[in-house]
């Protein structure tokens, strides 16, 4: 029998998600997109009549004018086949684009072998060092209400929990989002123009990282790549760059 990739619900292919983020061992970016209503369809994958893995396609918020396969996995014993499910998939789904990060290899291998012309939309950075920067004058705390009008002033993130207080105003807000695969947890920030290249910055990143592993989590981070100032910031405060989120038609 062929290789046959079908149109499943979620729960069917749950078992194979757990075993594929089980084996990534790392914060998976789009994770939270298969328990939102209509934003993903999935497909189960059978290579002579055997379950063998699973293939996910986005198909709204982002993705709504460009459907993309953005998860791709087999099981061990089967990955002889790999190439030929992938092929399966796409002919299922009808599906011409990929998005994969690339420390996921076996997407990665996929997009490289039937998109070659990809892309990166962001840097990823996993959490290697531990920095104990200080920054004189400057005080990290919870963000309240009587902070609206100064972060407003310098258009900050007004959403965000975390601000730092530098001189006695509000030179940066940060915050950390939890809707990737637990126990990850990823940090935002951003400074206020005139408090640049001051170390507000990498004292925001340094204590948000603190407060993350301080509530259980482990931090992570990604930047868009032409984001200069934004990858130091990250570096000095201790993140690593591990990888990219990559994107490209897929030309058969």
């Amino acid at each position: 029998m062929p290789s046959i990739a079908h149109r499943v619900e979620l729960p069917e292919i749950q078992g194979l998600r757990d075993i594929y983020r089980h084996e990534m061992n790392c914060q998976i970016i789009h994770d939270s997109i298969h328990t939102r209503p209509g934003w993903t369809q999935e497909y189960l994958l059978t290579d002579g009549g055997a379950k063998v893995g699973y293939g996910s396609v986005a198909v709204a918020g982002p993705w709504q004018a460009d459907p993309s396969v953005y998860e791709f996995f087999v099981l061990p014993q089967s990955r002889g086949r790999t190439f030929d499910l992938f092929i399966a998939l796409l002919k299922a789904s009808g599906v011409s684009l990929i998005e994969t990060q690339s420390n996921d290899p076996f997407l990665t291998i996929m997009l490289h072998a039937f998109a070659p012309t990809a892309t990166s939309e962001s840097i990823l950075f996993h959490d290697k060092l531990t920095t104990t920067h200080v920054l004189s004058n400057a005080h990290f705390r919870r963000a309240t209400p009587d902070d609206a009008p100064r972060i407003a002033r310098y258009e900050l993130d007004s959403g965000a929990s975390w601000v730092v207080v530098f001189e006695g105003v509000v030179a940066g807000t940060g915050d950390i989002l939890f809707h990737y695969n637990r126990p990850y947890g990823d940090i935002y920030m951003s400074v206020a123009e005139p408090f640049r290249k001051r170390g507000v910055g990498t004292y925001l990143v340094q204590e948000l990282k603190r407060v993350c592993y301080e509530g259980g989590s482990v931090p992570a981070a990604r930047c868009n790549p032409k984001n200069i100032a934004s990858r130091q910031t990250l570096q000095r405060a201790g993140f690593v760059p591990c990888g990219h989120i990559l994107k490209a038609a897929v030309s058969l």
